[in-house]
């Protein structure tokens, strides 16, 4: 293996770690700080960032562009929003492993083979497993990280269709806007006056930091030189990374049986990755 295939892998590795450790933080802080708040903090946060260094150009853009742009937009304010309200309710590592249903539904719809269908039934037995313990999790969170999942799949569709109509970041960085914008009324509804508050202002930027802008930057600079399945299966590591953080962070700890049924999940991901078609992408969270 080339050198710069290693550090695209650690560079991988690295955003993973980062997404993770920084939603564990988040979740941390939320006896301090909404959820609605925290999040729309932190795209506001990677948005003006997005934006200063990209500074995407905006005219000449037929209605077709926009249209997409603003369900890009929107799912990806959707995700963000349904996930935070999800692991403000259950553990980060159940939240997380019930959302790559999302993504592991449109890898195994992208493939014509039948028998991958096998890793449908792989997903269902993990979530099934975690079913096992229902006293134990807020139905609600429940249906949050399913929501949060849906709109990660939405992300992941409309993410090409994206990339084929606006060019580089530009995309992305529109989108991370209109995600931000969206979620303005929600987060002065919930947050209030601790919105302006130096001190959350600065959580709320790390936290951003962490999730969206370290992140997006080693995926952009991995998928350089990594292979989209490549890439596909070290995301598939996202559901045991987010309960790692919740140990080291929060001291939240699952029990055996949710671990079976997150290594589930993790197995059926990286099978129906590795049998994805080469244009399929997985998305950042």
């Amino acid at each position: 293996m080339n050198p710069s295939h290693v550090r695209a892998i650690w560079l991988v590795l690295l955003a993973i770690a980062s997404v993770q450790f920084g939603a564990a933080i988040a979740k941390d802080l939320f006896s301090q700080v909404t959820p609605t708040t925290l999040v729309w903090l932190r795209l506001a946060t990677s948005a003006l960032l997005l934006t200063l260094i990209v500074r995407p150009r905006l005219r000449g853009r037929s209605r077709a562009d926009w249209w997409v742009v603003l369900g890009f937009g929107a799912s990806l304010g959707v995700m963000n929003w349904a996930i935070y309200q999800s692991f403000a309710r259950i553990p980060l590592g159940i939240a997380v492993t019930i959302e790559f249903v999302g993504p592991l539904a449109v890898a195994v719809l992208g493939s014509r083979r039948v028998r991958d269908l096998a890793w449908v039934g792989l997903a269902a037995v993990g979530v099934l497993l975690l079913g096992a313990e229902r006293a134990e999790l807020d139905p609600v969170g429940v249906a949050f990280a399913l929501l949060a999942g849906a709109a990660w799949a939405a992300y992941i569709l409309l993410s090409a269709d994206t990339g084929r109509r606006w060019p580089g970041l530009d995309g992305l960085a529109t989108a991370s806007v209109i995600a931000a914008v969206g979620l303005v009324p929600f987060a002065l509804s919930a947050g209030g006056s601790t919105l302006f508050d130096p001190r959350i202002l600065m959580l709320g930027a790390l936290v951003g930091l962490l999730s969206s802008v370290i992140p997006y930057s080693c995926e952009l600079v991995a998928l350089r030189t990594l292979a989209p399945a490549t890439f596909g299966i070290l995301m598939s590591l996202e559901p045991a990374a987010a309960a790692l953080a919740a140990i080291v962070v929060l001291g939240e700890f699952l029990t055996l049986l949710q671990w079976l049924a997150l290594a589930c999940v993790v197995a059926a991901s990286i099978g129906a990755t590795r049998a994805r078609p080469p244009h399929t992408e997985p998305a950042p969270d």
